[in-house]
């Protein structure tokens, strides 16, 4: 019983990117694009707006990510809204998904006219044992998927 206790759990990785933050922050927050270097992710605006508080983001992961929603028992379908915007520094969002809930921030800090410092955090709820299942998994995709973000740039 004391497995299934949800317990909220933190992820981050940091990364240096050489482009000026401004270029940075307008790449990451053009959501749609994310696919493009998100492994097997297909990112979508679910709301009116797309950028700013209370944006709304959909982000369907798994192997048919191409093909979603014809397949989408195959991944893993992650709803966010933004609760934070703080153009060009800071994005929060919260996942209130049926599966991933928690919250996550990027944070773009000035490191010169040429460089970023970029910092990702995940905070997610949920069953102890999923998460330590999980995480690894997580953690290598998403450093990936930043590593491929941060070669993007010229």
């Amino acid at each position: 019983m004391g497995e299934n206790k949800l317990a909220s759990s933190t992820l981050s990785i940091s990364l240096i990117i050489d482009a000026p933050r401004d270029q940075v922050w307008s790449r990451i927050a053009d959501w749609p694009s994310q696919g493009d270097w998100m492994l097997q992710t297909k990112v979508w605006v679910t709301s009116k707006q797309s950028e700013g508080v209370g944006t709304s983001i959909a982000a369907f992961t798994g192997p048919l990510y191409k093909f979603y929603p014809k397949f989408k028992s195959f991944g893993l379908l992650d709803l966010m809204t933004v609760t934070l915007w703080e153009a060009p520094s800071r994005c929060d969002v919260e996942h209130h998904g049926k599966i991933l809930k928690g919250s996550g921030t990027f944070q773009l800090t000035d490191l010169g006219s040429e460089k970023t410092r970029f910092d990702w955090s995940e905070t997610i709820l949920a069953p102890k044992a999923l998460f330590i299942l999980a995480a690894p998994f997580l953690y290598v995709g998403v450093r990936i998927s930043l590593k491929r973000f941060s070669r993007s740039f010229p």
